[in-house]
């Protein structure tokens, strides 16, 4: 059994339901799901509205940028959990804007780089953003 958990969320994967793939591409997933772990710890509530201010977006238009629910927003830059995928939606957006992100500091504009977020379209619970 596989297990990854935070505070938003708790996913047990089956090993044996995983296919039999080749070293390399476990290595490849190994390293989306650490890039996926730094990006849930590294994009606070205060970076996303931080990020919306410097943009001058506001919640409307990040939920539309994003696919996520401006009541999602609303809880996330409260403080209130949201689910990991909600979170990386909005990390990829806001980092798609040239925005990076490190804890302890306001979001950055970044020259030429690309997001260290994973595109959270290709997780299998994208259909739980919300």
């Amino acid at each position: 059994m596989i297990r990854t958990q935070n505070n938003c969320t708790n996913i047990q994967y089956k090993a044996n339901a995983l296919p039999n793939l080749p070293e390399k591409t476990m290595a490849s997933l190994a390293m989306k799901i650490t890039l996926e772990r730094i990006a849930l710890y590294q994009f606070t509530p205060q970076h996303c509205a931080q990020a919306r201010d410097m943009l001058g977006w506001d919640m409307d238009q990040l939920s539309r940028e994003s696919a996520v629910s401006v009541q999602a927003i609303q809880r996330f830059e409260a403080g209130y959990e949201v689910r990991d995928v909600t979170r990386l939606a909005l990390a990829f957006c806001l980092e798609a804007q040239g925005l990076v992100f490190f804890p302890g500091f306001t979001p950055g504009r970044g020259m030429n780089i690309k997001g260290a977020t994973p595109n959270p379209m290709e997780r299998p619970d994208y259909a739980l953003i919300e």
